[in-house]
């Protein structure tokens, strides 16, 4: 149902933010948090929980404030720009995971989380399929690891 292409080194990515729609169709800040809280318990059980605190306290705090950029990017308050430092919001999260190598194979375990979180949502398929849009092309982003170990970065 949901597709994913693969991440091309050097390929400019085009995506644009979610409908604002998505964000009340799914209940605003409540039901966004509702979601990425699902995403992230499944994300912790996962073959890419290492590149998490594995202390639960840690993973909480993370799923908080990764919860408030979905909000934000989502058409809801502006509670996420603390974090940003001046920087776009869209640049500031890519540059979050720089520090990590992060493969093809992190992506599409990542993506796997996210739809499987996004299937339980009961709102309007055509919302969920733009939502997916944004996080499908976005997350090429992230991906900074060739398979041979290489490191290389996607122009945002």
């Amino acid at each position: 149902m949901y597709k994913i292409s693969p991440t091309v080194q050097g390929e400019k990515i085009h995506f644009k933010a979610p409908d604002s729609a998505f964000y009340e169709a799914i209940g605003g800040e409540e039901g966004m948090r509702r979601l990425m809280y699902d995403f992230y318990d499944i994300i912790y059980e996962s073959d890419i929980a290492h590149f998490f605190p594995q202390d639960r306290e840690e993973f909480d705090a993370i799923k908080v404030r990764n919860s408030k950029f979905f909000i934000q990017l989502c058409g809801g308050p502006k509670i996420y720009e603390a974090e940003t430092k001046g920087m776009e919001l869209n640049q500031y999260m890519v540059r979050l995971h720089d520090d990590f190598s992060i493969y093809e194979k992190s992506r599409l375990e990542w993506l796997g989380a996210m739809r499987e979180a996004l299937e339980k949502v009961d709102i309007a398929q055509h919302l969920k399929d733009d939502f997916w849009n944004y996080i499908e092309q976005f997350s090429k982003l992230t991906v900074n690891t060739t398979i041979d170990g290489s490191k290389y970065y996607q122009d945002l």
